[in-house]
């Protein structure tokens, strides 16, 4: 099946995937900027709330992708590739104008390669992390999307090297969030004094990160409060069904804590604390992007982390040191990631010193780096690429 050409005057069908809540947000602000410029377009694929909140039709719920790490997918790969293949041809028969991949290179990449054999123009949005692990996988890529929309600049040159089109487009949290938070507002909607010590625990949106690290994050804070017993705690929880696991870890940990467990409100949380102990991912962006600092924490699957050990070439994993290209954000990973050495490093966070001052220093100077209008930069990209395809 060949893609049929566009009828002038027929709004855009405009298909796109996100694969967890980095992405739906990525999403959100695309499709927001898309109406802008053609307001009656149809927007069709799986999305997640924030998505769906700009009128998407989902296919299935976007946490039916959200898995992580290699191992773990296998549990869940015969329903993946159920999903996948009937996206596959669910779209095939709507014929969208231009398909969007969001991240979850996995399993969007592989929709984007049969899309494109077909004649739909795709777009990825998000660049797997190709300059730290397996360069090659740019030769699929090449042959799975029309467009490469980066958010970080330094992922670009990879894709020019592999004659791949590429464009860096920011991060649309960049744009959204303010240079100079406002932290007193946050504190005042938060119930925190001017003057409490207050630390933010942010261990992952998603059912396996809360498995491997939301025990390890209690104990930790639990540390951290019998050396500083004014220390207050809060937690913001992704969604209900992560609140009432949080709440379930809590009860079986036997840990009391002066914590509360917020409902979302993950940017007022980081607005108001004074450190936050972070799982590794997008949320060290957004923390970065607070000028909060931070210590980073992951587990992972025993084989998966051995996987990986043996294939990543770059020295850090959270995004501010790969931005920064230094160690600004002290990483704990795997056996590493203890109580006894995530809490020194978080108390060590509390006191105002010189390298905290250059530390925040440096997270405002990348902030001011991403800040590109993403949302109308990736949604112009994309009608660049439609006008290219004649789709336009």
């Amino acid at each position: 099946m060949t893609a049929q050409p566009h009828v002038a005057g027929r709004p855009l069908r405009i298909a796109l995937v996100a694969g967890e809540a980095s992405g739906d947000t990525l999403g959100a602000g695309l499709i927001r900027a898309l109406k802008q410029a053609h307001p009656h377009s149809e927007f069709i694929g799986i999305g997640g709330p924030r998505m769906l909140a700009e009128g998407m039709q989902t296919r299935v719920p976007m946490e039916r992708l959200s898995v992580m790490g290699l191992v773990e997918v296998l549990g869940r790969l015969r329903e993946l590739l159920r999903i996948r293949k009937e996206l596959v041809a669910w779209l095939l028969e709507q014929q969208p104008d231009v398909f969007i991949g969001i991240d979850a290179p996995d399993f969007t990449l592989g929709v984007e390669r049969k899309l494109r054999d077909a004649g739909i123009a795709t777009v990825h949005y998000v660049s797997p992390s190709v300059w730290a692990w397996r360069e090659k996988r740019v030769l699929g890529i090449q042959k799975s999307t029309d467009l490469m929309l980066t958010l970080f600049p330094f992922e670009e040159d990879v894709y020019r090297k592999h004659q791949v089109a590429v464009r860096c487009v920011g991060h649309t949290l960049a744009d959204e969030i303010p240079l100079q938070p406002d932290r007193a507002a946050a504190r005042s909607a938060l119930g925190i004094g001017a003057d409490e010590k207050l630390l933010a625990l942010m261990p992952g949106s998603r059912n396996g990160e809360l498995r491997k690290l939301g025990e390890l994050f209690l104990q930790t804070a639990a540390w951290c409060h019998e050396r500083e017993p004014g220390l207050r705690f809060v937690m913001p929880c992704a969604n209900p069904e992560r609140k009432q696991q949080m709440q379930q870890i809590i009860a079986e940990s036997r840990i009391t804590l002066p914590l509360v467990l917020l409902d979302g409100q993950a940017h007022q949380a980081l607005a108001a604390c004074d450190a936050v102990l972070i799982a590794s991912g997008t949320a060290t962006l957004e923390a970065m992007l607070f000028k909060r600092p931070m210590v980073a924490a992951y587990r992972m699957a025993g084989l998966t982390f051995k996987i990986l050990k043996r294939l990543v070439k770059v020295g850090h994993v959270s995004l501010p040191n790969l931005l920064a290209k230094r160690e600004v954000v002290p990483e704990f990973l795997q056996d590493a990631a203890t109580p006894e050495a995530m809490g020194p490093a978080l108390l060590q966070l509390l006191a105002p010193t010189e390298e905290r001052a250059e530390t925040q220093a440096t997270f405002m100077q990348l902030h001011e780096m991403l800040r590109r209008d993403a949302d109308h930069a990736a949604a112009e990209a994309v009608l660049d690429l439609l006008r290219q395809k004649g789709r336009l």
